[in-house]
């Protein structure tokens, strides 16, 4: 394993009964980084975070944490991690201050210890004025600080990040997001499961898509959104009769698919690239060009790279079979976008 590897998976393999939660999964991931995995519900990402953590045996494949064996060296691995989940692990009946200076007595700090760094996490994460709290009567956002706050108690190598704002409402998801990346700036790395797009977007240095337990893309932003094409046209229309007409123009101008806005003036098409020698500006001046020679008033035009919402959807719908036999019907593929729901 590379010393600038703080994980590294090769064919791990989870299965529980019929189910291949996790199927082949290779990771590699980079010290001091934020890594993102993305993917719908049921694809696999929570079972990954619980086999690196020691927390579940692989049935197959092998991975390594900081170079030790999840398996073999269980131990060590446990003693350079840490993992907050996707639900609150504190005691919700304690305060806030109790029950980070309880974790740091369990953890083998002194009494006066814990007390300290118990109110250094408090200050630094914003809950100092909740501190005499019970947690039960703490908002979702002051749950998920305090929880994050407990893992951290010792400051690990590797933080195990599962979902961590699920629920949350978008100020106390930005202070989530603030608290990772001051994590990550004190040398953290961070690997960070999700299903919310923008949230990788805003963190992650690379991101991993899982599906059906499986890998299906890896690479940085940029990377991702490349592989789906090389731009993102947005139009909107002065006439919303004229959009079918629009529809056709672009599909034959950009050899691509349009989709049509919930916006009844709005239309989106993604420019692959491919055509000859024509970069993404000139596609889109042509298409444009072409709009206007069938009389078609545009309004309002942009051009810039696919959102990641744009790149999960495209690689997820080559990994589902068409046909009403895509699916089993007991797993939800929704990726969330913007605020929690």
């Amino acid at each position: 394993m590379s010393n600038d590897l703080a994980i590294e998976t090769t064919g791990l393999v989870k299965v529980f009964g019929s189910n291949r939660a996790v199927d082949g999964v290779d990771l590699a991931v980079p010290t001091g980084t934020v890594y993102g995995v993305l993917g719908p519900n049921g694809a696999g990402k929570t079972t990954v975070v619980r086999m690196l953590a020691t927390l579940l045996r692989p049935d197959g494949g092998e991975a390594r944490v900081f170079g030790k064996d999840v398996v073999k060296d269980a131990e060590s691995v446990r003693s350079r991690v840490a993992l907050t989940g996707q639900y609150a692990s504190v005691d919700e009946d304690l305060t806030g201050s109790e029950n980070l200076i309880l974790l740091g007595r369990l953890l083998g700090h002194t009494k006066p210890d814990a007390r300290d760094r118990a109110g250094q996490l408090l200050d630094a994460f914003g809950l100092t004025e909740a501190a005499g709290r019970q947690v039960k009567n703490y908002s979702g956002g002051m749950r998920r600080r305090i929880d994050i706050a407990a893992s951290i108690l010792n400051t690990p190598d590797l933080l195990f990040l599962d979902e961590p704002t699920t629920g949350l409402d978008p100020r106390s998801r930005n202070q989530v997001w603030d608290i990772v990346r001051a994590v990550v700036s004190q040398g953290t790395t961070v690997l960070l499961t999700t299903q919310y797009l923008d949230e990788a977007d805003q963190l992650a240095s690379r991101i991993a898509v899982i599906d059906q337990g499986k890998v299906i893309a890896e690479g940085t932003k940029g990377d991702l959104k490349a592989s789906v094409g090389s731009g993102a046209v947005h139009l909107r229309l002065r006439d919303a009769a004229q959009r079918p007409d629009a529809q056709r123009v672009l599909a034959a101008a950009l050899s691509a698919d349009i989709v049509l806005d919930a916006d009844p003036l709005a239309l989106t098409a993604t420019i692959s690239g491919t055509r000859g020698d024509q970069g993404a500006a000139e596609q889109a001046g042509r298409a444009l060009a072409e709009l206007a020679h069938e009389g078609i008033v545009v309004d309002n035009f942009s051009l810039g790279q696919p959102s990641l919402d744009e790149v999960f959807l495209a690689l997820t719908d080559k990994k589902k079979p068409a046909g009403p036999s895509a699916g089993t019907g007991t797993e939800t593929t929704d990726v969330k976008e913007g605020a929690a729901a």
